[in-house]
């Protein structure tokens, strides 16, 4: 009877880890149709990446937790920047933006929420009260990263793009980029990926960032769009 037991906890333990093993690899191939996933938003709508057949697609990942308690002010600036962009790229270039954030809805609108501080903050880091050698580096550092004022109002921070909740990290552990460490930061969170998909499915560009502050900005963004999508 124990080696019946035995045995059977045993089994489990290795459909866990073959279905574990499978769902860490699907990594999304250049050239090749991204693989359709289907997750809930937080407007209460579901979404599938085969809805937008016909349409560019830019399916962005970010990091949300720097550290335990804090959140990322550069997937902050980042968002704040493609809803600058988003607008502009639907009506130049048919793409479609989708915002996957790897976290369950209350931790998605507790980070919305906070976008007016986030901003703030990175004002302050850029003009701080107090003039010391690491203020300083801090400040060269946002004032060059950072280039753009972005104000939001508390509760009316603009979703213009679907933000899709991944909270089981399907999407993001298939893709490889859900961490529990990372840039030396010991915090569950997604590697700050985008993914870009012409109208036919097909991923044309991906960026993974290399460290924190390695993201593509706005410029960037259009560069590839430009040399990607006819």
């Amino acid at each position: 009877m124990k080696n019946k037991i035995a045995l059977n906890f045993f089994g489990v333990l290795m459909l866990m880890a073959m279905i574990s093993l499978t769902i860490q690899a699907q990594p999304a191939m250049l050239n090749q149709p991204m693989k359709n996933f289907t997750l809930p938003t937080t407007d209460g709508k579901t979404v599938s990446l085969t809805d937008f057949k016909g349409k560019n697609v830019l399916v962005v990942f970010p990091r949300v937790f720097a550290a335990e308690g804090r959140y990322c002010s550069i997937c902050n600036y980042q968002y704040a920047e493609l809803l600058s962009l988003a607008q502009k790229a639907k009506a130049k270039y048919n793409l479609e933006i989708l915002y996957v954030v790897s976290f369950p809805e209350k931790t998605i609108n507790n980070w919305i929420d906070a976008f007016p501080d986030q901003m703030a903050s990175i004002e302050q880091m850029k003009n701080p009260k107090e003039i010391t050698e690491q203020s300083t580096r801090r400040a060269d550092f946002a004032k060059n990263f950072f280039v753009n004022k972005y104000e939001f109002t508390k509760g009316d921070v603009p979703t213009p793009f679907p933000i899709l909740i991944d909270s089981a990290r399907t999407v993001s552990k298939s893709l490889g980029i859900f961490m529990t460490e990372w840039g030396g930061s010991k915090v569950e969170q997604d590697i700050p990926s985008v993914f870009l998909l012409n109208k036919d499915g097909i991923l044309k560009f991906k960026y993974v960032s290399q460290s924190t502050v390695d993201r593509p900005n706005n410029d960037y963004l259009t560069m590839v769009f430009e040399s990607f999508l006819k």
